[in-house]
């Protein structure tokens, strides 16, 4: 049961008790007094009227204990709310290379692994309605996070990748293959795998055309990254060597895959080129999909439990102070 402002009660029933109150009012007042209501003869001596404020007093605080007692049983909540929400969304699989060559410092002054980190989470981050997860992959593929809407989650497990999680190599086949079974009975009408590599296909027991007609035949676009190179190797004084080597990205192989499957092969030879194409990849494949939005409850019921226990306290202490006999 909601109310105004996203207020709701677990137990609305247990408002019906404030109806009791009145009719405790009414049976107060028809009662006849007892012919002794005073504690003190101090106050008895001052006149019958001596006693009145502190009697209301009381009164007053009690029926504020038992209102604020039944409104907290009550369990007086905010969120919890469920509603269907059509949108522009995609289901998108990433799949994140974390082969040892992202180390390198094409991108300065940052490696080649943070700069496409950065903006993956950028990407993840600015979703609304999309459904994403996450494979990463170097000779090896794993599902990190599947589709979902909680993109703080993706966002963590991007933020985390790191070369030396899975065996070193190339793997873009399995990639393809693992992300692709992640989508394939996805409720999305729009099915995109947004492949980020820095190498060719060297590991893995799938070839990388064979797992883009898989994808194609479920429905599923490929949209390839291909990255620079400056790759580390060795290690002198200061850590690190790097050097220029020949780049060995299969730009044909990426094309041929992502062009069969009805997506597009980009090629980042730096950060804002990069960003770029996650700009481009972020106005393609919009297509209308429902949501069913959940928020948490958050239980309120400590505030009116605080104050039923404040009435209390302050008719104690009035009792205690100078109160009328009950």
């Amino acid at each position: 049961m909601s109310f105004l402002g996203g207020l709701q009660f677990g137990a609305p029933w247990v408002l019906g008790l404030l109806a009791l109150l009145p009719l405790w009012w009414l049976w107060r007042m028809r009662r006849r007094p007892a012919a002794i209501v005073f504690s003190r003869v101090g106050t008895l001596v001052r006149g019958p009227r001596a006693g009145r404020f502190v009697a209301r007093a009381l009164f007053v605080l009690r029926n504020a204990v038992l209102a604020t007692v039944i409104v907290a049983l009550a369990r007086p909540r905010t969120g919890a709310s469920s509603q269907q929400v059509t949108s522009q969304g995609i289901d998108i699989m990433i799949a994140f290379d974390i082969s040892s060559s992202m180390l390198a410092e094409d991108f300065q002054p940052r490696n080649r692994l943070e700069v496409a980190r950065d903006l993956v989470r950028k990407f993840v981050l600015s979703r609304t309605s999309d459904r994403l997860g996450l494979v990463a992959f170097s000779g090896e593929a794993l599902t990190q996070v599947p589709l979902t809407t909680d993109y703080p989650v993706v966002e963590a497990a991007v933020r985390g990748l790191q070369p030396g999680q899975l065996e070193d190599g190339t793997a873009i086949g399995t990639a393809i293959a693992t992300a692709a079974n992640r989508l394939r009975r996805s409720p999305g009408k729009s099915r995109v795998i947004v492949l980020l590599t820095d190498g060719e296909n060297n590991r893995g027991s799938i070839d990388p055309r064979t797992a883009g007609k898989a994808a194609k035949s479920f429905g599923i676009k490929i949209y390839a990254i291909g990255v620079m190179a400056r790759v580390p190797v060795g290690r002198g004084v200061g850590g690190l060597r790097f050097e220029y080597q020949p780049v060995r990205i299969d730009d044909a192989l990426l094309t041929e895959v992502a062009t069969s499957t009805g997506g597009r092969y980009f090629r980042a030879t730096d950060a804002a080129a990069l960003e770029r194409i996650l700009e481009q990849i972020d106005q393609l494949e919009r297509t209308p999909v429902q949501t069913r939005t959940y928020t948490r409850y958050t239980e309120r019921y400590v505030w009116p439990l605080a104050l039923a226990l404040t009435a209390l306290a302050l008719e104690l202490a009035l009792v205690a102070w100078k109160a009328p006999l009950p």
